[in-house]
């Protein structure tokens, strides 16, 4: 660990850079797992009350207990977007859904990842320029010493600390990459869920009948006209 030291104490100008890059991106990271774990909605729990609301209030009761939710995406967003065109049948309601996970959803769900890629890939060339850097000054020292007949031995640490920019950009970047894999994977996973949820929405709503004491809806909208006087033969 003293060569560590040395790199850090002798290569600031590197040091400094790979050390605030690991911490933006543990930052990061962080940050992607807390709303993870904000729009996460344990449906075992939520579709029983919400199928006795639905029952209960109807529509639009069932509209406010999703927007009351304080956590989960499903149920502030999917469902209360489901719930707000029901009025105009099953197909907006598919339509708005659909619109709200492509458009809404799946962008918020993939916020942060591209910085926390881009600062894997830079991590990595930042940590190969600084070794080729200090192998380029190192190898200078060297045809120096060798000029003047001196022993060249004496350099041959300097070879190891170049090699820990490297090793710095990365440790920072497999990490990176590793959390990255799996956000995308759990995305890919949550989108599934999303629209299975979404199909169990048209099938609750299509199958729920008016709430007590509701007036039943009439049997035609329209009455059929009276026939004109003398119409009859």
């Amino acid at each position: 660990m003293s060569s560590f030291f040395d790199f850090v104490t002798r290569h600031l100008y590197f040091a400094i850079p790979m050390f605030l890059m690991s911490f933006a991106a543990i930052t990061l990271v962080i940050w992607r797992i807390l709303l993870n774990l904000n729009a996460r909605t344990d449906m075992n729990r939520f579709l029983p009350a919400f199928q006795e609301r639905l029952r209960r209030d109807g529509v639009d009761g069932a509209l406010k207990f999703c927007r009351a939710q304080k956590t989960g995406i499903i149920p502030r967003r999917l469902y209360a977007a489901g719930l707000e065109t029901s009025k105009q049948g099953l197909a907006a309601m598919r339509r708005a859904m659909a619109n709200i996970i492509e458009l809404e959803i799946l962008p918020d769900l993939n916020f942060l990842l591209a910085p926390i890629l881009a600062i894997a890939k830079i991590a990595t060339m930042v940590g190969l320029l600084g070794t080729v850097i200090s192998m380029i000054n190192t190898f200078n020292k060297i045809q120096g010493s060798a000029a003047k007949g001196e022993n060249i031995t004496a350099h041959s640490g300097e070879i190891g600390l170049a090699l820990w920019a490297t090793a710095l950009g990365l440790t920072t970047a497999i990490p990176l990459v590793f959390a990255h894999v799996l956000f995308k994977d759990w995305i890919s996973k949550f989108e599934l869920k999303m629209k299975s949820a979404a199909q169990r929405l048209l099938i609750l709503v299509q199958d729920a009948k008016p709430p007590a004491g509701a007036p039943a809806p009439p049997s035609s909208a329209i009455k059929p006209a009276a026939e004109p006087a003398g119409a009859r033969r």
